[in-house]
């Protein structure tokens, strides 16, 4: 299938020891500047940047397409036990280090597929965090944080319970759990409010959280020597400009880019909270200008 008559779209596998991976590659019309692969963000994001528990904003594919309008070729995944990957485990039993082995297959096919000598990865939200653990992976390029959290999941989750007033009724059952659940020990969910006890603290996923609370991706940027690209919106009611500023601080020879208005699905969108989600269901809106010609040209650059 061809996008316009500038890139072309080619399904994708790789085998990993769990199943088969599946993905899409974008590639532009004529050689490539660079290869990205976008490591989505947290649940059930699929490779196209939508969610079905609220996210139809297709992001991804949108970012894919207008890469390779500048000549980047993009690598876009299902994870594990997701989607085109339903067969490759069960998506509640995952570690962060299965999604770096995931990472450094994708990495290998990547360079098969596009002939890249090596592979930028770009992650968005959670899948920053992601592409953080994996940076020292072989044929690593450099890394592209978009949207990323710079302290550690748990404190995140507790700073977004507490900014919602609606949540003051089930605030101290749920930073009880954080506690617990930071400390390694897994809860009980009886007599938890129904909310947490289905969703964010449901039993199958505690052992997941239990694994990522203990990475600090602050710490992780700071590690980190090869060039970097931290990419947040002022409009993001998830992860704030303060996150993107910890990762500089922490490594200060990453580029920061800030972009005016963008909301966490990568397009424009107010502060108001309602007008903010709203945007995360219009497929039809464009990417927030800047996004794309700052990974465009941070990728592109000769080093």
């Amino acid at each position: 299938m061809f996008i316009a008559a500038t890139a072309a779209m080619l399904a994708a596998s790789t085998p990993i020891q769990a199943g088969t991976l599946a993905g899409t590659v974008t590639k532009p019309d004529g050689r490539s500047a660079a290869t990205v692969l976008v490591l989505p963000g947290s649940g059930p994001t699929d490779r196209d940047g939508n969610n079905p528990l609220g996210v139809k904003s297709a992001s991804y594919r949108l970012l894919a397409e207008d890469l390779a309008k500048r000549g980047v070729a993009t690598v876009r995944i299902d994870k594990r036990g997701l989607f085109g990957s339903v067969g490759a485990g069960d998506p509640n039993k995952v570690t962060i280090a299965d999604y770096v082995a995931d990472t450094g297959a994708w990495i290998a096919s990547a360079r098969k597929a596009t002939g890249a000598r090596c592979i930028w990865l770009l992650g968005h939200s959670e899948g920053g965090l992601i592409a953080l653990a994996s940076a020292k992976l072989p044929d690593v390029c450099g890394l592209v944080l978009v949207a990323t959290a710079g302290r550690p999941l748990g404190t995140v989750i507790r700073d977004q319970l507490r900014s919602n007033p609606a949540n003051a009724p089930i605030l101290p059952q749920a930073e009880a759990a954080l506690a617990s659940l930071e400390g390694g020990k897994a809860v009980s969910v009886d007599g938890m409010h129904p909310a947490l006890a289905q969703g964010l603290f449901n039993p199958k996923v505690q052992p997941y959280l239990i694994d990522v609370f203990r990475y600090d991706p602050a710490r992780l940027a700071a590690a980190y020597q090869g060039p970097m690209l931290i990419v947040q919106g002022t409009t993001d009611l998830q992860v704030g400009v303060g996150d993107a500023e910890a990762l500089a601080k922490a490594q200060p020879k990453a580029k920061l880019v800030k972009i005016d208005g963008m909301s966490h699905v990568l397009k424009v969108a107010p502060l108001d909270r309602a007008a903010n989600l709203a945007v995360m269901q219009d497929e039809a809106a464009p990417l927030a200008p800047g996004l794309v010609n700052s990974i465009a040209d941070f990728v592109s650059a000769k080093r």
